[in-house]
């Protein structure tokens, strides 16, 4: 009858799954610097299938401000060329034939703004996620109050699924720190 370690449980894992999400949308978000990572959205057609472009090619950065796709077929270049254009990510694809080429731009400061302001979108998001998921328990714990369990522990529970809300919004919040300054930083 006492689910109450199993709901702290569910609680604490979708905490971590929204970190997690956070840390993966900041670092699509691209702050000036060439990272193989500002590519992991683009899907590739290969064969009539969706792929995602690290599965058809290898993407690599021989400079801090140039990416490298290497297609694993050379037929691949123009398709991978126009995914990445479709995606929309301000990317520029130039190919020689054997190999893309991606300069990544200086960003001026009306765009690393617009970042920030995004990234505290995105941050924002995440901490409703785990304000949502302390509601979703709380009302989990209380369902187990009425079934039988004590007011002592329900009081504990509640304490502990806060305590863990505001651990995951400071984690949120440092995260924030990071990727501002890295977007910040000329």
């Amino acid at each position: 009858m006492n689910d109450l370690p199993s709901i702290l449980r569910y609680t604490k894992e979708h905490m971590e799954k929204a970190i997690e999400h956070t840390r993966i949308e900041f670092s699509r978000l691209r702050a000036g610097k060439a990272l193989p990572s500002l590519l992991d959205g683009v899907m590739v057609e290969y064969y009539g299938a969706l792929m995602p472009l690290n599965q058809v090619s290898s993407v690599n950065t021989p400079d801090s401000r140039t990416l490298s796709v290497q297609p694993w077929e050379k037929t691949m270049i123009p398709i991978i060329e126009k995914a990445i254009l479709n995606a929309n990510l301000g990317l520029n694809p130039q190919n020689d034939g054997t190999v893309i080429l991606i300069p990544i731009p200086m960003l001026n400061e009306e765009r690393r703004i617009s970042l920030v302001k995004q990234v505290k979108h995105e941050a924002e998001n995440s901490k409703i996620a785990i304000r949502n998921l302390r509601k979703d328990a709380n009302e989990k714990i209380k369902k187990l109050q009425k079934d039988g369990l004590s007011e002592d522990l329900a009081k504990d529970a509640e304490d502990d699924v806060q305590k863990m809300v505001d651990s995951y919004i400071k984690k949120i919040d440092e995260l924030i720190v990071l990727k501002e300054k890295e977007i910040m930083t000329v």
